[in-house]
């Protein structure tokens, strides 16, 4: 394939990607200053005038439902051989395909993605629109301000509810279509979508790594939450109207499933102290998650963060994390969360590595305070010590220190109000090896909201 050096104005720089309809490719656009991403309709299918029509229905489409969650149009055009191309925002992380094949994302990560592609698709269902092709290659990761956002790309086979039955193009991926789909004169509504997204669950959280799988628990990797697999199989169901309705029933089934996991996890496997704490960490953080160094955090060193919620690092410590599980704000999304430690990924898994996870949530407290909140987070078979009060960073903590005789030994559970009622700081925090209540106020003195 040869590289074109311009579509219209815009001067090419690279190949994105090629499918059977489309190639997209990578490209500067003066009048913006920034990159785009163009989308050219395949020569081959260039004088198609029903394939065309559909590669134009789809900017047209994303153009009027104009929202954060889906790939942004900019404009459209010609090039001069008559093919059509749309101008696109350009989602520069790559597509979820992108990072599967890099190997399986960490279960909390995998959740925050799932809630927030069922975010996309619930956009097209209140706009009455069913997208009827959910795959990993056609959802993106877009970098901003504000953090990584998914977005829903690839609307080429979306129809309107009212026209979206077997009579227009039967098409859609193998292993993410929904069984109605391959029927014809059938009726595909919302609840094709929930069938992608349910497939598009067994992918990110599926032993194998298979959309094909069994929705069963022992098909789900460890650490997934217990209810989970209830919503998939649900959503899998072959027949349409034993699924949910749409998208949003079934994130919202999603979000009871994951806020319920901690309880669910522990009466099913009756763990011991240590791994109690990782199925608690692991379903309280939805984004992705050696000894750490047991000096107090450098008040001018590296910082981590996630919305309003910043926290100062200990030397060697990094940070991950978008969001909180189970815990959501008044915009719907999920409250800020990060999880700290010499190696993120692995602490809710390792009781050998230091870390913490933290979160900000303004619903808790408007429920309850720091000494309530602490109480529903027991550690059965730990010695807790009584409570003290540290204030740290203008935040008077509550703070619990457990002795554990497996796992991990020291588990420490701290709360307390931010100022300007931005709600119910929280942390759980595994300390060093050798390190006490200097080095646990000294990362709760780096905890800030706002």
């Amino acid at each position: 394939m040869t590289t074109p050096t311009r579509i219209g104005a815009f001067r090419v720089e690279r190949l994105l990607g090629a499918g059977s309809f489309a190639t997209v490719w990578l490209a500067y656009d003066p009048a913006l200053a920034d990159r785009v991403a163009v989308k050219v309709l395949a020569d081959n299918w260039s004088h198609d005038l029903r394939v065309r029509e559909r590669f134009l229905d789809e900017a047209r489409l994303l153009r009027r439902l104009d929202d954060d969650r889906l790939v942004r149009v900019h404009g459209v055009g010609e090039l001069p051989d008559g093919r059509p191309y749309a101008v696109l925002a350009w989602a520069d992380g790559g597509s979820l395909r992108d990072r599967l094949a890099r190997g399986p994302l960490p279960v909390g990560r995998a959740l925050t993605v799932l809630d927030e592609i069922a975010a996309g698709v619930a956009v097209l269902h209140r706009h009455r629109v069913v997208h009827r092709d959910l795959t990993p290659s056609n959802v993106l990761f877009h970098s901003g301000p504000d953090g990584e956002r998914v977005l829903i790309a690839d609307l080429g086979l979306a129809k309107a509810l009212a026209s979206a039955s077997g009579l227009t193009a039967r098409a859609g991926t193998p292993g993410y279509m929904a069984p109605e789909q391959n029927e014809p004169l059938a009726v595909v509504d919302t609840r094709a979508d929930v069938f992608g997204l349910g497939r598009l669950g067994l992918r990110l959280l599926g032993r194998g790594g298979r959309a094909d799988a069994e929705p069963a628990a022992s098909r789900l990797r460890a650490g997934v939450p217990a209810g989970v697999d209830s919503v998939l199989r649900r959503a899998t169901a072959v027949r349409p109207a034993d699924r949910y309705p749409d998208a949003d029933a079934f994130r919202q089934a999603l979000r009871r499933a994951v806020a319920g996991g901690p309880a669910l996890v522990r009466a099913r496997r009756a763990p011991r102290a240590g791994q109690v704490v990782a199925a608690v960490a692991v379903a309280l953080t939805v984004a992705g998650t050696g000894a750490g160094d047991a000096a107090r955090p450098d008040p001018a060193g590296a910082v981590g963060r996630s919305g309003p919620l910043t926290v100062v690092l200990p030397a060697g410590w990094r940070a991950e994390g978008t969001g909180w599980a189970g815990q959501y704000g008044d915009d719907g999304d999920l409250e800020p969360a990060l999880v700290i430690s010499p190696d993120p990924g692995s602490w809710a898994v390792d009781p050998g590595l230091p870390g913490a996870f933290v979160g900000l949530s303004a619903g808790t407290a408007r429920r309850t305070g720091p000494a309530g909140f602490l109480a529903e987070r027991p550690h059965a078979d730990c010695a807790g010590a009584p409570p003290r009060h540290s204030r740290q960073g203008g935040v008077e903590w509550t703070v619990v220190t457990f002795t554990c005789p497996t796992g991990r030994p020291v588990i420490v559970e701290a709360a307390g109000l931010a100022p300007g009622r931005a709600g119910l700081l929280y942390v759980q925090l595994v300390p060093p090896a050798g390190a006490g209540a200097d080095f646990v106020d000294g990362v709760l003195a780096g905890v800030r909201a706002g």
